[in-house]
């Protein structure tokens, strides 16, 4: 699995039993315990706006927040102001897991267990690994793989979250998660804002001043002998280094060479201000939708925590 293809799971599902229950998906976009604040309630931004009226738009999109300046983990994109936290996430998903195992309880199916969260993989939030990796001691010892006990960590979630032993009929599962939508929804972000997030992800490799970035990044491995990757994460998704299992030295080596090139050029934090810049315009274009998804978690959230 490529850095790129961890950090798009970010907006991916939830890891479900064997007996599917897509409901449950949810997006982790922040770091445990994080707070974030809500973008404003207004009911009063229309989609596509232009002119005045997109400048009133964007007045009141929510900004991107730099933490630390030299740690990529605790910076924040704009879309992050209309998603849960990891805790609300969490928060979300328990309660429902209760309740659905109340129901299949009930049905007769008092072995049934929702299947185990996927634990973290690399990135903790969405901006860790975002740009590549970052991280100079990890990198020495594992290029570009994440950490060997989040590995196998994450290898044994997936094995037992792929059978479902209590002999549940997915008919009835699906009837007790209905049931439990209405009392608790789920707290996935909207489609609209797991869109603009992905979209702005591709559209800001092709920002001038990224374009620039990556070309100084690229003659910086060139002259450390590393020609073919013409942007940073050609050399993360190397297919010589993609096997879960297996780091090698030349991975290491490589890792270690790109890392001071990003550092030299400061790629990182070049390539969160154009995404960040690209989602505070696509969101304008679409505020009403981005606070109507941000509301809809709020009252998710809420009636969790009345349970």
């Amino acid at each position: 699995m490529t850095i790129e293809q961890r950090q798009r799971g970010k907006t991916g599902m939830r890891l479900t039993a064997k007996a599917a229950v897509p409901v449950t998906a949810l997006v982790l976009a922040a770091g445990a315990g994080t707070a974030y604040y809500w973008c404003g309630g207004t009911e009063t931004g229309t989609n596509s706006p232009s002119g005045t009226d997109h400048t009133a738009a964007l007045a009141q999109v929510a900004h991107a927040h730099v933490g630390s300046p030299n740690d990529p983990a605790t910076w924040r994109l704009p879309v992050e102001a209309y998603m849960p936290t990891t805790t609300q996430a969490r928060l979300v998903t328990e309660t429902r897991d209760q309740l659905i195992g109340k129901c299949m309880s009930a049905a007769g199916y008092a072995a049934w267990k929702p299947a185990p969260d996927l634990p973290d993989l690399g990135g903790k939030t969405l901006t860790d690994w975002r740009y590549g990796i970052h991280d100079g001691r990890l990198a020495a010892k594992r290029g570009y793989h994440p950490a060997e006990g989040e590995q196998k960590a994450y290898d044994k979630a997936v094995e037992a979250g792929a059978v479902d032993e209590s002999g549940a009929d997915e008919a009835t599962l699906r009837r007790c998660v209905e049931q439990t939508d209405g009392k608790v929804p789920d707290a996935q972000p909207r489609a609209i804002v797991q869109q603009i997030s992905g979209e702005a992800f591709d559209k800001s490799k092709e920002a001038p001043e990224v374009v620039a970035v990556f070309a100084k990044w690229s003659s910086c491995m060139k002259d450390k002998g590393y020609s073919s990757y013409k942007q940073p994460l050609d050399a993360s998704d190397d297919p010589r280094f993609t096997d879960p299992d297996k780091v090698t030295g030349k991975e290491i080596a490589t890792a270690t060479a790109d890392l001071a090139c990003r550092d030299k050029y400061d790629v990182a934090r070049t390539w969160f201000d154009a995404e960040s810049k690209i989602q505070r315009t696509e969101i304008a274009k679409h505020l009403k939708e981005f606070n109507e998804a941000a509301k809809a978690s709020r009252e998710a959230v809420d009636k969790a925590k009345a349970f």
